[in-house]
């Protein structure tokens, strides 16, 4: 079932070009399992031949995974290799993964390495330096870093891979509607979800790479990857679920930090129902300040008052259920879950409010061209209707990163909640309160939300955009607190920001990032204003 409750957590330059979709929605599941205690960590001598490997550095064209990585990665400035670490940490001599990485070395005075995430989870990281070093070719960044991508282990090009669906499985997902709320609705939709746990299972090479590919696993392989990379100390730019990455790295090892930009924060402390309803919160804000801006234009397909866009958008999107829009001159339907997925991968970044405004006004004249073209983007389908990973591995390290619901009480309570804080994407159909598959999945959670520990920790960066849709603002005061860091505050209407071309945002990271120095408190920048603001 593809029914968002949470959305992917990535930044605004992925939210463009690939991103990833929670199922939700699930036969009578076994009783959870507790959450695992944190792992003690393996004596560095059982790690030794993981920390010293010498990465062997050579073209990026076989590590690309989609047609877009293949015309990025074509760029003799750019160096790729693996690195080997352990499937599991408790069997350091046991099964091993590849995790796929990608440099651009600094030109000049260089400082060390600048790792980069751009969240999800699920979204590549060797994409992101390769656009982000393009992007920074000329600036102070570029001259003093390598800047270094990484695929997270089972994403991308690290291997092994997760995968649980094919292309043409794919499809029948993104067209089954799963809205039956009756006992026979829900009994079908837990079927469902229960046999994607399994093909996951399956596919992606077993329970135990299921069980070990959540974020705490990986703030491991980052700091071999670190030692690989000839740094001391790591310097860290995450965007949005990648600022988990970056406060589990620290709380995991606050000696070997130098620098962390966290962008589009994960609030360590927020349980996953609460974070739930608020990003759904934030996307309803996000929706109604495209309304207000489209309501200016006399042709906006919503209308010209705010107040009833939601109802607008309820009466041109649920007919969809019952009669998907042709799209691509009919080789293709539009349904409503894409309808609803291509809006919300509009309302990420405000600079697609006039694409969004396009697609709804075709979709009132029956073609669902344009949103069907955005929800491509957000399931991670190219051109040549091949998906990407991205999707699967957000669901599969969700169902170890988050805190799981095994009853169905409180799941149907958490769609109420979601609905009621964002009703332009409830169907009107009633609640399905069906398990996702995450109450079937063959490992227990590795994480739960805590206080970080991060004792000897340095200065941290924390920016934070007043008008997130996807991470409210809020969150990001909070980790700025957990972390004891400083905080940038933006005041705009997008998803992440730093690096992106606000040159008041991109001058305080970057200094941070080259000198160490950090913001005055209270610092602010404020975004261009919005599309015909």
């Amino acid at each position: 079932m593809l029914g968002a409750v949470l959305d992917p957590l990535r930044s605004a330059v992925v939210a463009a070009c690939s991103a990833a979709l929670v199922l939700s929605g699930c036969s009578q599941p076994a009783a959870p399992a507790p959450v695992q205690a944190p792992q003690p960590p393996v004596q560095p001598t059982e790690l030794a031949r993981f920390y010293d490997q010498q990465l062997s550095w050579g073209p990026c064209a076989d590590y690309a995974t989609s047609s877009a990585d293949r015309a990025a990665f074509d760029d003799e400035a750019l160096e790729c290799a693996r690195l080997e670490v352990p499937l599991d940490y408790t069997k350091p001599d046991g099964r091993t993964a590849q995790v796929g990485v990608l440099r651009h070395k600094a030109t000049g005075d260089r400082v060390g390495s600048l790792l980069v995430n751009p969240g999800g989870p699920g979204a590549s990281g060797m994409s992101l330096g390769a656009s982000m070093s393009r992007r920074l070719e000329r600036s102070p960044l570029a001259q003093r870093f390598d800047i270094v991508g990484f695929d997270p282990r089972g994403v991308g090009a690290s291997t092994p891979t997760i995968d649980c669906l094919d292309d043409s499985e794919w499809e029948v997902e993104r067209a089954d509607l799963d809205i039956d709320p009756s006992p026979a609705g829900v009994a079908q939709t837990e079927a469902e979800n229960q046999q994607y746990a399994q093909r996951c299972t399956e596919r992606s090479g077993g329970g135990d790479v299921l069980a070990n590919v959540g974020t705490r696993d990986v703030v491991r392989d980052v700091d071999i990857l670190r030692q690989a990379l000839g740094d001391q100390k790591l310097t860290y730019l995450g965007y949005s679920y990648g600022t988990r990455m970056g406060s589990a790295y620290a709380e995991a090892f606050p000696q070997n930090v130098r620098a962390l930009v966290l962008d589009g924060a994960l609030d360590p402390e927020q349980t996953t129902v609460q974070r739930t309803v608020d990003q759904n919160a934030g996307f309803q804000q996000a929706f109604d300040a495209f309304a207000a801006d489209c309501a200016q234009e006399p042709a906006c397909p919503l209308g010209q008052d705010p107040a009833q866009a939601t109802a607008a958008f309820q009466a041109l999107t649920r007919p969809l259920m019952d009669r998907p829009a042709p799209a691509d001159g009919g080789a293709r339907t539009l349904s409503y879950p894409d309808a609803v997925t291509g809006t919300i991968q509009a309302l990420y970044l405000s600079d697609f409010w006039p694409l969004l405004t396009r697609g709804l006004s075709t979709l009132a004249s029956g073609d669902g061209t344009i949103l069907m073209r955005l929800a491509d983007m957000y399931n991670d389908r190219g051109q040549d209707g091949h998906y990407g990973n991205g999707i699967e591995a957000f669901i599969v390290i969700s169902c170890v990163d988050e805190e799981r619901i095994a009853d169905r009480a409180e799941q149907g309570e958490l769609i109420r909640r979601s609905n009621e804080a964002a009703p332009f994407r409830d169907d009107g159909r009633g609640v399905v309160a069906a398990l996702d598959p995450c109450a079937f999945w063959p490992a227990p959670p590795t994480s739960e939300p805590h206080v970080p520990q991060v004792q000897g920790l340095p200065p941290t960066l924390t920016v934070s955009v007043t008008g997130d849709p996807a991470t409210p603002y809020q969150a990001g005061v909070d980790l700025a607190k957990a972390l004891s860091g400083s905080l940038l505050s933006v005041d705009g209407a997008q998803h992440t920001v730093a690096l992106q071309g606000n040159r008041c945002v991109d001058d305080i990271v970057s200094s941070y990032l080259v000198d160490l120095r950090l913001p005055p408190d209270g610092a602010r920048c404020s975004l261009a204003p919005t599309p015909g603001g």
